[in-house]
């Protein structure tokens, strides 16, 4: 029996390197197969040293050789690892997805997730097409928000290759870390493997048409931001403050790590969470508890749109908890609320769109900062 070299080709294209939404052959981690009679030796070429990728990446290979080809074929693979000295750019569309959105805070705590949530209710519910990429890692909150706690994405495959299909619900796609884990489970993980699985849920999934993808984005600046704005053309970004002075000095630093000349994302504008607090029995009147306008003071400093204010309800607490978000309550104070607010982003969006060139990918060049380096 004589293999042919081509067949191997062929069934080596329907592997999937991890995190990279690309084949073995495509990607080049195949630098060479050679044949001899019912032998074939395979040289492999990775860019990670973790030592379960290699493992995974060869019994990826012989189960494809032995099931697709040859279950008589002697498979010899050469293994060799190259790290490169910096990191390697991704900065490509998904295919199928018109606008994604990062969602950001500088303080946790200040309601970004609550937003981001309603935010894509809000889109779904005027026709568009949403996904959320719940990339909060450390604290993942969709699962909880959209009551599916309990779902797990289901691998499918796609032109021969595997992906993960997002979970739905209210209309919205979605992908989150909670779903690999248990509720009880903490991810203690180093910022490489946290972005690792970032990248997976990224260009792994099947996302199919979307209008709007929202990116759900930890509190802070750290590396997972760097990881999203290196792996993908950020069409905006949307900033969640509260009113007081301690939420909005980490705000400011949020709003200026996008808007520095390294990373230059545009930022869509602001949005004042818990802005005010009005009771059932007294509607005509607002305590701001936690001052008054400091985030819409913020946004004219900075000079970025202000996007609207949410004030505090406690029907939009309860909704997050029961997994229904509140801007789903037909006829509501705060679906209206919603409505306006999303209303905005898409204005923005339209404007960013219009006047703007694409985002740049983000290349890290040093440990000091970043530059800007075009697709």
């Amino acid at each position: 029996m004589k293999l042919d070299r081509k067949v191997i080709l062929k069934a080596l294209e329907t592997i999937t390197i991890a995190g990279e939404g690309k084949n073995m052959v495509e990607s080049g981690a195949i630098a060479n197969v050679i044949t001899f009679g019912d032998e074939v030796v395979v040289d492999l070429l990775l860019h990670t040293p973790a030592m379960h990728i290699k493992k995974r990446a060869e019994d990826d290979i012989r189960k494809a050789i032995l099931e697709l080809v040859s279950a008589e074929a002697k498979i010899k693979i050469n293994s060799k690892v190259e790290v490169p000295d910096k990191p390697e750019i991704k900065g490509k569309a998904i295919p199928g997805i018109k606008n994604i959105i990062g969602v950001a805070s500088g303080k946790g705590g200040v309601g970004k997730s609550t937003v981001t949530a309603n935010l894509a209710v809000s889109l779904a519910k005027m026709g568009f097409s949403v996904g959320i990429l719940d990339a909060d890692i450390y604290g993942p909150s969709m699962p909880i928000m959209f009551d599916v706690e309990n779902e797990k994405p289901i691998s499918i495959n796609v032109d021969g290759k595997s992906k993960m299909k997002p979970v739905e619900s209210y209309e919205v796609k979605m992908l989150s870390i909670g779903f690999f884990t248990s509720p009880s489970q903490a991810v203690i993980w180093r910022g490489p493997m946290a972005s690792k699985a970032l990248n997976q849920m990224i260009f792994d999934a099947d996302w199919g048409e979307l209008d709007f993808m929202l990116i759900d984005l930890p509190p802070g600046t750290g590396d997972i931001h760097l990881s999203i704005v290196q792996s993908l053309p950020i069409t905006g970004v949307v900033i969640v403050s509260t009113p007081q002075a301690v939420a909005l000095a980490d705000a400011k630093k949020g709003v200026s790590m996008f808007m520095s000349e390294a990373i230059n994302v545009p930022v869509l504008g602001i949005i004042e969470n818990m802005a005010y607090f009005t009771p059932e029995e007294l509607p005509e009147n607002k305590y701001y508890i936690f001052g008054k306008e400091g985030a819409k003071d913020l946004a004219a400093d900075l000079e970025v749109p202000f996007l609207g204010e949410v004030p505090i309800v406690q029907s939009i607490r309860e909704a997050g908890d029961y997994g229904r978000p509140a801007a789903m309550q037909t006829g509501s104070v705060i679906e209206s609320v919603f409505q306006e607010i999303t209303r905005n982003v898409v204005q923005e969006v339209v404007n960013r769109n219009e006047n703007l060139p694409a985002t740049e990918a983000v290349k890290i060049t040093t440990m000091a900062g970043c530059s800007s380096v075009k697709k």
